[in-house]
């Protein structure tokens, strides 16, 4: 009797999970795969022409859409570096003796609780109009202007952006890697003579490898969907210059109407997130440490 009750409350709480699971996510992305197959412009009461691989072979002939694979790669990588950078080097600031260590944590916490869509309004300002006219009072006119009119300085900005929003969360996944280590180990290392570079490279950095490994995934899959941040900062300019992949794809499908060739890419997008996420998983998994 107990082992079914103990059934009917898994149920309870699984069920509607797998329910919402199959609905939202599993059903759309199937549906998605077959649409990718078909030239449709996403209106109900018109044909669907079956395509074949024809939408699959077009976008090696899409420059726009190569274009936006490449900005991709730049972004991505310029802000996994600045993201977990940043993200590594609060964690180790904020698990010292720091006296405000509780309310840093917070504050440096808090973007990460603003929606996508209002960071990117709010530092749309501060890199436009507020950029501009600080440019223009003191003069540095090469450091402050507006940002996002220039395609190089609005991939930066972008990146700026993204790693202000997410450096902060990373930071908590490192703060409990940092504080699994126990204190035996780094005693240990400092009565043997290792200083605070050594301790970091040698003992610190491999005892959380496991962090590495979370926090790498989270940001690289992060910073390859990202959509909201780039729909209200730059919404893909100038020139398509800051057009990242989900942007070129909302593009395709909601202005363009190419809700088959849109699905396509959206295929495409996904399994290049998948092999890329699989190997950097793969990867830094190899080099994690046990502690025994």
């Amino acid at each position: 009797m107990r082992h079914i009750r103990s059934a009917g409350w898994y149920m309870l709480f699984t069920v509607p999970l797998l329910f919402v699971f199959t609905t939202v996510v599993l059903v759309p992305f199937i549906t998605g795969i077959g649409y990718a197959f078909f030239t449709w412009d996403g209106l109900p009461l018109n044909p669907k022409i079956f395509a074949g691989l024809s939408n699959f072979i077009r976008l090696g002939e899409d420059l726009r859409f190569r274009g936006s694979a490449a900005y991709t790669v730049i972004f991505t990588v310029l802000s996994i570096v600045t993201i977990n950078v940043l993200g590594l080097a609060f964690a180790l600031i904020v698990t010292t003796g720091l006296k405000v260590r509780n309310a840093a944590r917070t504050m440096l916490f808090a973007p990460y609780m603003i929606g996508g869509l209002i960071l990117g309004y709010v530092w749309k300002f501060i890199l436009g109009e507020a950029f501009k006219s600080i440019g223009e009072m003191t003069g540095l006119t090469q450091i402050f202007f507006n940002w996002l009119l220039d395609p190089k300085m609005a991939l930066m900005g972008l990146s700026a952006v993204t790693t202000w929003q997410m450096a902060g969360y990373i930071m908590i996944i490192y703060i409990t890697g940092i504080q699994s280590i126990p204190d035996e180990v780094i005693e240990a290392a400092h009565m043997d003579g290792a200083g605070f570079w050594t301790t970091l490279f040698k003992i610190r950095f491999p005892l959380i490898m496991q962090s590495f490994t979370i926090c790498l995934f989270l940001s690289l899959s992060y910073c390859f969907k990202i959509f909201d941040v780039n729909l209200s900062l730059t919404g893909g300019g100038p020139y398509n210059s800051t057009e990242l992949f989900a942007m070129n794809i909302y593009h395709e499908i909601f202005f363009l109407n190419n809700y088959g060739y849109g699905q396509a890419k959206a295929i495409v997008f996904f399994i290049i997130v998948a092999v890329v996420t699989t190997i950097q998983v793969s990867i830094t998994k190899r080099q994690e440490v046990e502690m025994k």
